[in-house]
């Protein structure tokens, strides 16, 4: 074999190799799932498009333990966003202490959370109630130690029942680490309110990513200004998690929280999973932000009513893909 010959068949395989090693493309949509991920793109509008992007496709990816931490950051007047861009812990701050809604991973109490807190001028002992979004570790990783200090720790039943019988970890995974649980506190009933520090909050069962996933509902001021916050606290990042079954009942739930937020007056988008709702750029905004401009949370109704729609889609399309 020649020498050119041989550069030639070693830069053929070397192209094997390179195609070899790519995945294959995804299959295209049938005309029936197309139709729907048009419906979300035209409820999208200029403000949602990354949400398609991310809940329609077939490259989303789940919250991370080691996503980037974001910069403490007080959103409303009585609203904070502490955490990871991943994984948000919000804090709502009252006359009678602060309330968390999550506490983040077990692991990350004393290097993400309490530092995060006090660098945002909170103090964690006056932390009185932690609102749980569901029942798995990266919500309710720090709650134990607030508890163990007096707080009150709400989450759903159907949940409790999770926390105490958590499924069999997969073969070979490492043990868990960092706080236990919290133990079982106050059991948050659909609809209720609960009243803390002279804030209201009304708790929405969401099942779907969780049997007793749950949606919050308050109140947030800005200067002499009020809106009305939702934070869906269940959202699906990786829908071949969820069997069939689960993503239909997740349709429902969107379908029913879209009823409570439009009835409530919901105009203000928050997540404790913000991977798909321009959080990242809303934070720079509201960093640079001037006085009488715009709040960057706040979308208005309608635009929050099609940020659920997107979801609601994505998830029937997802389900139609079967």
């Amino acid at each position: 074999m020649t020498q050119r010959c041989r550069a030639c068949l070693l830069a053929g395989l070397a192209f094997t190799t390179a195609t070899s090693a790519q995945p294959p493309p995804a299959p295209a949509d049938s005309p029936a799932v197309a139709a729907i991920v048009e419906r979300a793109r035209a409820a999208a509008g200029s403000e949602w498009g990354e949400a398609v992007d991310f809940l329609c496709g077939t490259t989303g990816r789940p919250n991370r333990a080691d996503d980037s931490e974001i910069m403490p950051t007080r959103v409303f007047d009585n609203l904070y966003a502490l955490g990871r861009s991943g994984t948000v812990v919000w804090a709502l701050t009252t006359p009678d202490g602060i309330l968390l809604i999550d506490a983040g991973y077990p692991d990350q109490l004393e290097s993400v959370l309490l530092p995060q807190m006090r660098a945002a001028g909170l103090d964690p002992a006056d932390v009185r109630y932690v609102l749980i979004g569901h029942g798995h570790s990266d919500h309710f990783g720090g709650a134990s130690y607030f508890q163990q200090r007096g707080a009150r720790v709400a989450l759903s039943a159907a949940d409790w029942e999770l926390i105490e019988n958590p499924p069999p970890a997969p073969a070979g995974a490492p043990a868990a680490a960092g706080l236990p649980p919290p133990r079982r506190d106050v059991v948050v009933a659909d609809g209720e309110p609960i009243v803390f520090g002279g804030v209201e909050i009304t708790p929405v069962l969401i099942p779907g990513h969780t049997p007793g996933a749950l949606g919050f509902v308050f109140r947030v001021a800005d200067g002499a200004r009020s809106h009305t916050a939702a934070l869906f606290g269940g959202s699906i990042l990786l829908f071949n998690r969820i069997p069939d079954d689960g993503l239909r009942q997740y349709v429902q739930s969107l379908e029913r929280f879209g009823a409570v937020t439009r009835r409530l007056g919901v105009d203000v988008e928050i997540q404790n999973h913000p991977l798909y709702d321009g959080f990242g750029a809303k934070l720079d905004r509201l960093a640079n932000r001037r006085a009488g401009e715009a709040h960057p949370f706040v979308v208005g109704q309608d635009a929050y009513q099609r940020f659920l729609t997107v979801m609601a889609e994505c998830a029937n399309a997802q389900l139609a893909r079967r």
